[in-house]
């Protein structure tokens, strides 16, 4: 670890990681109580399942945006010049073999 990371760093990465589980767990239970309170409002049994949909969707997104943010991540790594040695490195020996 270096010494101007945060000392809090490793925990806050890892929140962050488990954050999404809890999001998605999260959006499902805000989806049901919208389904409830839409049940309640109009008295058709049949609006918990848009409730169910919206959670739903709304746990899909939240997947997505964290997929989306982490091969951004991944993207910059991967240009980081540390990591790109050797990469376009042919191997002559693939040449004898044609």
């Amino acid at each position: 670890m270096q010494d101007n990371d945060p000392k809090m760093k490793k925990i806050v990465e890892a929140a962050d990681g488990l954050s999404l589980g809890i999001s998605i767990v999260v959006a499902i239970l805000i989806g049901i109580g919208i389904g409830i309170g839409l049940q309640k409002l109009t008295g058709a049994w049949w609006t918990i399942f848009i409730g169910v949909v919206i959670g739903v969707g709304a746990a899909i997104n939240n997947v997505y945006i964290a997929y989306s943010k982490q091969k951004r991540e991944l993207d910059k790594l991967a240009k980081d010049p540390r990591y790109v040695h050797g990469r376009n490195i042919k191997d002559d020996d693939d040449d004898d073999l044609a």
